[in-house]
């Protein structure tokens, strides 16, 4: 091993190695239980960021812990054509070229955007290589890819030849800067500072007039009723007449609708059914007229007079200085409310009555919803299961139809003579109503999320009956953010259970997002992005992902801060140098195989400790508490295995006997074996540069750690007293390191240890560690503190007490005061106990179990609290 841990010098020839060997490539095997995850597929517009690094580490544990487990693991990778934001680009790069879109043919876009996907498209896919993503790279889908444009086409045919898929002019949300449709996933809502302008609206035969508010004046061009609640005495007289419309010469009647509030504002309502989905659905009962005033592309169109040509903004300013003008606006007042936004170029989005083809939600909603509620699928926080149904008891139709070039095009055509609609899977040569020839596509595509929707089955050859599909599918497990449920997560469910009739996956594991050190989110317009390769660049690709992996819980949002990553880059350094000391004291060494030898206090101990690790992180990753698994293994390797049983190893390593220090290397490499399998799935590099410097053919029994078997607990070990007892020489030795360092005891000065203990054999037994570790002259066993005529300072524990002769370096009034404060902190801990065990409620609801180790607690400390008033009795004579 090289003596500086270095990542750069390994992890591209590891990561190569990988690939030609295989190893993360699954396959049907029917002796093994198959686990699949399916990624989340990223943009190819997009460049790997801290989400994706998130999102993809936890992905990547989990199938590498499962592999590791002896499943047929796949981990199905691809990338999603990303309708909108991909022409978006495509269109900008054209414009730097001179070309516009509209001067070029449906083919030549079309052929600019495959270019554009080949030249930019897969930087992603190596980006993530870089981060040791150990997916299925020969399975890696498209969205675009022919097979699923296949399952696209056929789905969409399923759907409409059931009745599900209709086309109708509906209101539908807007965006006028990408000149197309939006769903109602697809709309954001910020909270914005505005106005609420009341207008007058007079009375056709001038008896008076009614007033209404609206935060969109320009969009009263377009009203075609007012109404008010049929209830509404105010109004009742005014039901049937007609109001002059401001600024126009149209008449519009007053209607009696429920849909009213009479209780909110005036009480009565403005009504454009061309643009508001609530005034079209009372346009539609009242039988009112349907008048556009805004256009595709946000200019007011040739029904609104003198406005015509106005973009909608600068309409809404000329409309109000003319309604103050002519002394229609009674008063403006500040308001904040919602507005809806474009999620990709952030356009205020404009409800606009259009044609276009819808998915009816409420029949495939119902068993969505029932599915999720009887646990077929479970959320992971279960908090994101609310999240989920809110979504679904309240959708709405699905507008699936988009106003763009690339995507897959809806498969429908047109008649042109008798307009006849046909929905099939190839082009029809002719009218199946009257015979014309005049055959055209639908220009719509589909909306990028409907083809999403079917990636868990599409990537594993659906429609087609496959062995993969049969095999792999449903999934295990969905990994991803809670701010695409209601656009991916509920799509895939209800299409699994319709086109499947099976749930997509069992579980959905989600993350939150990665935000800055003050907790803002992380975006271009604040510069606090942070690019994950070049923490890669500067720390490894390991050190990125244990710094996103340790310390997060499911469903909540990190922070991303550099002492994070500078203390996972510091874990991976004792990692190695703790490996790098192993082989080094075993280079040439005869290492006998674990458990043909006489084990000794401390082998047991750190093999106890070991047990306690595999079952802790072995259970918090089944349960996918990664954070948690993460924080027990650096605690186990760096305290436990690092800082203790590697220092309590050296008497032997460099003592004479032979016997003694082979032994001690073959506990050291069957514990660094196993932390490293343990370390694998958070930190793949670096375990595999050490396995493959391991020459103990005892321990390693691989070719690669990544196909190794996942540690189990030592049966051997299993609930050893011994291991348990080695605490006590644990304690003494940190016992008596504080006292040294509260004193300021030179580190060279050695001192002499007293110990008062019940359990003198077994300390005795281990003198070695505690003289070697605490720098300790002699250690000398006493009934009492009678027999020691020196002033001391005692390190007290349940199990005894350990006296150190200081002479005059002692502060006795110090050390009474410090002994003081441990009694108040023993106080404490006693009247906590106290009051549980008090509490009859916890007695008799909590486990046993917990209770007796409450008991326990109670009376350990009381006894502790008694040795340290002796020790403060004894220093003040």
């Amino acid at each position: 091993m090289d003596k500086v841990f270095s990542p750069k010098a390994y992890e591209d020839r590891l990561y190569i190695f990988w690939l030609n060997k295989g190893y993360f490539k699954a396959k049907f095997n029917k002796n093994k239980t198959p686990f699949t995850i399916v990624m989340p597929p990223p943009n190819i517009t997009g460049q790997l960021h801290m989400g994706h690094a998130l999102d993809e580490t936890l992905q990547d544990i989990i199938i590498r812990f499962k592999r590791m487990q002896g499943f047929e693991a796949l981990w199905l990778p691809g990338t999603d054509h990303a309708s909108i934001a991909t022409e978006l680009k495509v269109v900008e790069q054209l414009k730097k070229r001179g070309i516009e879109k509209n001067d070029i043919s449906r083919e030549e876009f079309l052929e600019h955007t495959w270019r554009w996907k080949e030249q930019y498209g897969n930087k992603i896919k190596e980006q993530q290589k870089k981060l040791g993503l150990s997916c299925d790279w020969d399975r890696e889908a498209f969205t675009m890819d022919e097979n699923l444009n296949r399952a696209v086409k056929d789905s969409f045919i399923k759907y409409y030849r059931s009745g599900l898929i209709y086309r109708g002019k509906r209101i539908i949300n807007w965006c006028t800067s990408c000149r197309t449709a939006l769903s109602d996933a697809e709309v954001e809502y910020v909270e914005t500072q505005s106005y609420l302008w009341h207008i007058k609206y007079p009375l056709s035969d001038g008896s008076g007039y009614i007033v209404v508010a609206t935060t969109r004046p320009e969009t009263m061009l377009g009203d075609t009723a007012v109404a008010v609640n049929p209830d509404d005495v105010r109004y009742k007289a005014f039901v049937g007449k007609t109001l002059k419309l401001p600024l126009t010469d149209r008449e519009i009647p007053v209607v009696a609708d429920s849909y009213v509030e009479k209780d909110f504002g005036s009480g009565a309502v403005k009504i454009t059914p061309a643009h508001d989905p609530n005034d079209f659905e009372v346009g539609v009962r009242h039988k009112l007229e349907v008048i556009k005033v805004i256009g595709d592309d946000g200019i007011m169109t040739d029904e609104t007079g003198e406005y015509k040509g106005l973009e909608r903004f600068d309409c809404r300013k000329k409309i109000v200085a003319d309604l103050v003008s002519a002394g229609l606006l009674e008063k403006t007042e500040p308001y904040n409310h919602n507005v809806g936004e474009c999620y990709r170029c952030h356009s205020v989005v404009e409800p606009l009555i259009s044609k276009q083809w819808f998915l009816k939600m409420k029949p495939l909603a119902a068993p969505a919803i029932k599915y999720v509620k009887n646990k077929k699928i479970e959320y992971i926080p279960i908090k994101y299961e609310k999240t989920y149904l809110n979504w679904m008891n309240n959708i709405k139709d699905w507008c699936i139809s988009r106003q763009l070039i690339w995507g897959h095009r809806i498969p429908a055509y047109y008649c042109g003579d008798c307009g006849n609609t046909m929905v099939e899977y190839e082009t029809p040569k002719c009218c199946c109503q009257c015979g014309s020839n005049k055959i055209s596509q639908d220009e719509d595509v589909l909306d990028t999320w409907f083809s999403s929707a079917l990636w868990p089955f599409s990537t594993l050859g659906y429609p087609e009956k496959t062995k993969d599909l049969d095999y792999f599918y449903p999934t295990n497990v969905l990994v991803t953010a809670y701010d695409i449920i209601p656009f991916w997560v509920a799509r895939m469910i209800f299409s699994g259970l319709y086109f499947m009739k099976d749930v997509p996956f069992s579980e959905v594991l989600i993350h939150g997002i990665v935000r800055d050190a003050d907790g803002r989110k992380m975006s271009k317009s604040l510069g606090n992005g942070i690019d994950p390769l070049e923490l890669i660049d500067i720390y490894g690709a390991d050190a990125l992902r244990f710094s996103l992996s340790i310390g997060i819980a499911p469903g909540s949002d990190t922070r991303f801060l550099n002492e994070k990553i500078e203390n996972a880059r510091n874990f991976m350094n004792k990692i190695w140098n703790a490996a790098r000391f192993v082989m080094l004291n075993g280079e040439n060494a005869n290492i006998p195989k674990m458990f043909t030898f006489k084990l000794n206090d401390a082998d047991k101990w750190i093999l106890d400790k070991l047990n306690r690790t595999i079952r802790l992180v072995t259970k918090a990753v089944s349960k996918y508490d990664i954070g948690l698994a993460a924080a027990k293994l650096y605690e186990f390797v760096w305290n436990d295995f690092c800082d203790w049983y590697i220092e309590l190893s050296k008497p032997a390593l460099y003592s004479d006997d032979v016997k003694k220090r082979s032994e001690s290397l073959a506990v050291l490499n069957f514990t660094l074996v196993n932390i490293l399998k343990l370390l694998h799935p958070f930190v793949p590099f670096i375990t595999e540069e050490i396995y493959q410097s391991i020459v103990d053919k005892n321990v390693k029994t691989h070719d690669s750690i990544m196909i190794s078997d996942w540690p189990t607990p030592i049966k051997k070990i299993t609930a050893s007293v011994k291991g348990k007892n080695f605490e006590y020489i644990t304690d003494i030795i940190k016992g008596v390191r504080n006292i040294r360092a509260e004193k300021n005891v030179a580190p060279s000065k050695k001192v002499k240890l007293y110990i008062v203990s019940e359990y003198e054999k077994f300390i005795a037994k281990n003198l070695t560690y505690i003289k070697k570790l605490c720098n300790a002259e002699d250690a000398v066993f006493v009934l009492d503190k009678s027999y020691i005529a020196e002033k001391t300072a005692a390190a007290v524990f349940d199990f005894g007490v350990v006296y150190i002769p200081l002479g005059d370096l002692i502060d006795l009034d110090g050390e009474i005061q410090k002994l003081k404060k441990d009694i108040d902190a023993v106080d404490k801990e006693i009247t906590r106990g106290q009051g549980m065990l008090g509490n009859p409620r916890y007695v008799e609801k909590a486990p046993k179990e917990l209770v007796d180790k409450e008991k326990e607690k109670i009376a350990a400390n009381i006894e502790l609290k008694r040795k340290l008033i002796e020790q403060i009795e004894y220093l003040k004579k």
